[in-house]
């Protein structure tokens, strides 16, 4: 992070904190922390690997469905082994999804500081009325 946190005196937060006898160094520990903690949610959270996770559990017990099913079973879907198939394919879907997670991660996600809090911006001006 090349951001630093810096609480404003306008902070009642960061002023309480002060109060209670936390210093900025603790402050910014704790931001840094809480940063952290909301980078590998995201990464936890990411749908790909949600859907990914389960089309690759469940493709692998329709696949296995698919194996064991008896010529009855063929028969009544016109010859075809619709659950190995469909098993296979959703394996196949899943696997794609993870490996789509793995060679392309999120990336994390950076704080930006809006343009009026940034000296020297024309919105820092007061405006004329």
């Amino acid at each position: 992070m090349s951001e630093q946190f810096e609480p404003s005196e306008r902070d009642p937060a960061a002023e309480r904190l002060r109060r209670a006898g936390y210093s900025e160094a603790d402050l910014q520990r704790e931001v840094t922390a809480l940063e952290e903690k909301s980078a590998t949610a995201a990464r936890i959270f990411d749908l790909r690997r949600i859907i990914g996770g389960l089309f690759v559990v469940y493709g692998v017990i329709v696949t296995i469905a698919g194996l064991t099913d008896s010529d009855a079973e063929i028969d009544k879907a016109q010859g075809i082994n619709i659950n190995l198939w469909t098993g296979l394919g959703m394996l196949a879907l899943g696997l794609f999804f993870l490996a789509w997670l793995k060679l392309r991660p999120a990336a994390p996600v950076t704080p930006t500081l809006p343009p009026e809090a940034v000296e020297g911006q024309p919105g820092d001006a007061p405006r004329g009325g």
